[in-house]
C-alpha cells in the first residue's frame, strides 16, 4: 500500500447538487424552490433569525439590565508589572511608550496584585487601596493626577 493508491470509500463522495442549470440536469425549471410561494421568487433572502412569521425568540425574550452610558474605562496596571520594568519612575504616558498599557482611556489605574521590593514613584489617575499602601510600605511615592492636593499631604 502506498499513499497514491488511498480512495475515500464509495459514496462518501457525492457531488453538489448544481441547481438552475437546465433540464438535463435534474433541477431544472423551479431549480429546487417548488411552484409559488414566497421562497420561489427571485430576490428572496430571509433575515436572521425569522421563523416564519412566528415572533423571533429574541423578540419573545425579556429584556434585562441596562448600559451606563457614564461608565469610566480605565487602563489597568498591577504592581508585579511595575516591579519588572527598568526605572524608579512611571507615568502614563512613559508606560504607553513602553508598551505596557495599549490606550489610556479614561486614566491609568495601578491595581495591588504582586510584590514591591523597591521605592517607585508611580503618577496615575487612581490607586487601589492595596496598590497605595504597598507603594507607601515600600518607600515610594504614589502621586494621583488631576486630583486636588491634600493639605495633610496624602493622595
Amino acid at each position: 500500500m502506498n499513499l497514491s493508491n488511498l480512495r475515500p470509500p464509495a459514496g462518501q463522495k457525492k457531488s453538489r447538487k448544481r441547481i438552475g442549470r437546465g433540464m438535463g440536469s435534474g433541477h431544472g425549471k423551479t431549480a429546487t424552490r417548488g411552484s409559488k410561494g414566497q421562497r420561489a421568487g427571485t430576490g428572496f433572502g430571509q433575515k436572521r433569525g425569522f421563523e416564519g412569521g412566528q415572533m423571533p425568540l429574541h423578540r419573545r425574550l425579556p429584556k434585562r439590565g441596562f448600559t451606563n452610558i457614564f461608565k469610566k474605562q480605565y487602563a489597568i496596571v498591577n504592581l508585579d508589572r511595575l516591579e519588572k520594568l527598568e526605572g524608579d519612575s512611571f507615568t502614563p504616558d512613559h508606560l504607553l511608550e513602553r508598551g505596557v498599557i495599549r490606550k489610556l482611556h479614561d486614566g491609568l489605574k495601578v491595581l495591588g496584585s504582586g510584590q514591591l521590593t523597591r521605592k517607585l514613584r508611580v503618577e496615575a489617575h487612581l490607586f487601589s487601596k492595596s496598590a497605595l499602601d504597598k507603594i507607601q510600605a515600600a518607600g515610594g511615592e504614589a502621586i494621583v493626577i488631576g486630583a486636588t492636593p491634600d493639605p495633610a499631604g496624602t493622595p
